[in-house]
């Protein structure tokens, strides 16, 4: 665990101990299994935006994704009696899809990401609302699917499932960053993609599958809030969820500049958001200041990134400077 992490992992515990002093039920059962639920939930996508975010670009769309795929696999098992396990792997792939198109026009037509994903933003939501009429999908009365609620909203040991779930992708996304060959590219890529072009790395095939590995989490998140919340209005489901996504990453030390971060550092600052978010509710602040918070949580950590690469900056001129003083000849 990085300096950083740990500063993220003390910020949470005297956050929390702070409402907890204030209001006692932060702590009650009911409370926290809700609340690592929602961690969860978003937990998975700000892993899939951080690998994103490590190459230097950003994926705007997932909210809007989400609403596409979430309205899709409802459409598919309650209306249209496709097996759950199938349409499960439909809706991966579709996400997959959506991924390798997003880094293909990123990469091979030379498009900026905040452009290609502010379109996808528009499109994907434009066709959930075409796809139900700007309607409503949701389940039938008295539909149920037993083992598919177990996995995504039931509970296992008195956890969340879907915390469960986020821990294990934790784990693998984990090693597959920060313990592998790929990683290793995402970073290069990251602090300077024409260096690691020269070096021998295809940079194109890294981005595009960084892209990919966005769309695949951000589609099995999609299904984890398709069950979470058993009807979906494509109009709002999903709306600013690339906030906190981006908040999270953000606030793990993601920097927008590209080539940083850890991603323990994401988990924690999902913990971080919906503890914040917890708060707002515990202490009966209005909630149309969530948005606020978002943003202002959002300035600190690019502002807290700006301040702290600075000064790592002027520290190794320093270190520098004073290397070279104490190796030259005395005269």
């Amino acid at each position: 665990m990085s300096k950083k992490d740990l500063g993220l992992l003390i910020l949470i515990l005297v956050v929390g101990a702070v409402v907890t002093a204030i209001n006692p039920r932060f702590l009650s059962a009911i409370n926290l299994a809700n609340t690592s639920n929602l961690v969860a939930l978003f937990g998975i996508l700000s892993i899939g935006q951080a690998f994103v975010i490590i190459t230097g670009g950003i994926e705007l769309s997932v909210g809007s994704v989400i609403a596409l795929l979430g309205t899709l696999f409802i459409d598919f098992i309650a209306v249209r009696e496709v097996s759950w396990p199938l349409a499960f792997v439909l809706i991966l792939v579709l996400g997959a899809v959506i991924g390798f198109v997003h880094g293909w026009l990123i990469t091979r037509l030379k498009l900026q990401p905040f452009v290609v994903t502010l379109c996808g933003l528009l499109i994907y939501r434009g066709v959930a609302r075409f796809y139900t009429a700007d309607g409503t999908a949701g389940f039938a009365f008295g539909q149920n699917f037993p083992t598919l609620e177990f996995l995504t909203a039931g509970r296992s040991y008195g956890l969340p499932n879907s915390f469960i779930a986020l821990i294990v992708i934790a784990i693998v996304m984990w090693v597959v960053l920060h313990r592998s060959v790929f990683g290793r590219y995402l970073y290069a890529i990251g602090k300077n993609e024409e260096a690691a072009k020269y070096s021998g790395i295809r940079t194109g095939r890294v981005i595009i599958a960084a892209y990919v590995i966005c769309g695949v989490l951000t589609a099995l998140s999609a299904i984890y809030f398709a069950m979470y919340t058993r009807s979906i209005s494509p109009a709002s489901h999903g709306q600013f969820y690339e906030l906190y996504a981006i908040a999270a990453a953000v606030l793990g030390g993601f920097s927008l500049r590209g080539g940083e971060g850890s991603l323990v550092g994401a988990v924690l600052g999902t913990v971080l958001l919906q503890e914040l978010q917890n708060l707002v509710n515990l202490l009966g602040i209005p909630s149309s200041l969530n948005f606020a918070v978002m943003g202002g949580v959002i300035l600190i950590g690019v502002l807290v990134d700006q301040q702290w690469g600075a000064f790592r900056a002027r520290r190794r001129m320093l270190e520098a400077s004073r290397r070279g003083v104490a190796g030259a000849p005395a005269e």
